[in-house]
């Protein structure tokens, strides 16, 4: 996978949730990586990553009011543990947009609230001599 320590956000085209988490984060200069779920190919063992980081599993990152979902009526949770990735990894629009992860926090979707808690819990786990930041997050760390 990725470098466990870089935040890493699913997006997809004419997301405006995702173009604001891609702008806060760049705002805070905090690097990320972009993988947009339909130009990029999911593979399940990343689905599978991804559901294990779920609070509520499934519930957390499937839109199950989605068009695929609804129309086919697809039962989800029938499925097993391989099959949903089988099928996540087929049609990925039924993934919940933004999903943002780093080695300890999981988003989905954009809460203003919560990407700013994301973020400062993000700098506190980066933050070094190197980091740009350095001297703020001595603050940040007294604060929570």
């Amino acid at each position: 996978m990725y470098n466990i320590n870089m935040i890493v956000i699913y997006t997809s085209p004419g997301c405006s949730s995702c173009r604001k988490v891609k702008n806060y984060l760049k705002d805070k200069q905090l690097r990320f990586i972009e993988k947009n779920i339909f130009n990029t190919l999911l593979n399940a063992e990343e689905i599978r990553y991804l559901i294990s980081r779920t609070e509520n599993g499934t519930d957390d990152i499937i839109s199950k009011r989605s068009k695929i979902i609804q129309e086919n009526k697809i039962d989800i949770d029938s499925m097993s543990l391989n099959e949903l990735c089988n099928f996540i990894v087929e049609n990925p629009s039924i993934l919940k947009r933004p999903i943002i992860i780093d080695d300890r926090n999981l988003q989905i979707g954009y809460d203003e609230e919560e990407i700013e808690l994301f973020s400062r819990l993000k700098s506190m786990t980066k933050c070094d001599h190197a980091c740009p930041h350095y001297e703020n997050c001595g603050e940040i760390r007294k604060s929570c």
